[in-house]
């Protein structure tokens, strides 16, 4: 739940949570749980489930608690209205593309505030080339093409990119890959290979050797010893 304006009190089994503009309320409704306001408010919510969504759930709560707040929530609120005017416009429902945005607004809880602590000012150009990126991480990405979506030169681009948000477009790219692969790791039974074709490397020796890079763990050692 997306809280747009005012604040609410939220009751979650015996827990109370306090929620103001600009938040964000995840919440287990399998749990029993209710909402109290003493002056209007304005919300933005979805039921979602399925196999991977009590892993979701238990791994963004244990991090960052039931309720959110995002160094930058542009990213989540893009998604967020994407699934909200599919159903709006009573556009043909493609469940692929659905889940695809569902996944997208989980990951952003879960590893937001790792990648947008430091994109917090980022301009509409890059923001938008940020969330393609989210959008597509399942295929590699040039610095031309991500230059040609935010209307610059590559050079240009590259310099503006690394100044706003303190990656380079290639480390922000493999950084989000990364992140995304420790979560299929820990919450699916998903291989090592087919994580690596998911999630857009060349072959799995590079996926391992780029993971290990980062996290200082094979794929194997992370998901066996987390």
């Amino acid at each position: 739940m997306y809280i747009k304006q005012g604040d609410c009190e939220i009751t979650t089994g015996s827990i109370k949570l306090a929620a103001k503009a600009g938040q964000i309320v995840l919440i287990d409704c399998y749990k029993p749980h209710s909402y109290r306001l003493d002056n209007g408010w304005e919300a933005v919510w979805f039921h979602y489930d399925g196999k991977l969504a009590r892993g979701y759930y238990d791994a963004i709560t244990n991090k960052q608690g039931n309720v959110i707040s995002l160094a930058s929530d542009y990213r989540f609120k893009k998604y967020l209205d994407k699934l909200y005017f599919s159903y709006k416009n009573t556009a043909p429902i493609n469940e692929t593309v659905i889940n695809n945005w569902i996944i997208n607004i989980m990951t952003e809880l879960m590893v937001s505030n790792q990648l947008t602590a430091s994109i917090e000012s980022a301009s509409e150009p890059v923001e938008d080339v940020i969330a393609f990126i989210s959008d597509n991480l399942d295929k590699e990405l040039s610095i031309e093409e991500l230059a040609k979506k935010a209307n610059l030169s590559p050079f240009y681009f590259s310099r503006i990119f690394k100044k706003e948000t303190g990656f380079t477009p290639h480390d922000y790219i493999i950084t989000s890959k990364i992140d995304h692969a420790k979560y299929l790791l820990l919450n699916t039974s998903l291989s090592s290979k087919d994580i690596c074709y998911q999630l857009g490397f060349g072959n799995e020796s590079s996926f391992c050797a780029t993971f290990k890079k980062k996290t200082g763990k094979t794929p194997r050692e992370y998901r066996t010893n987390f």
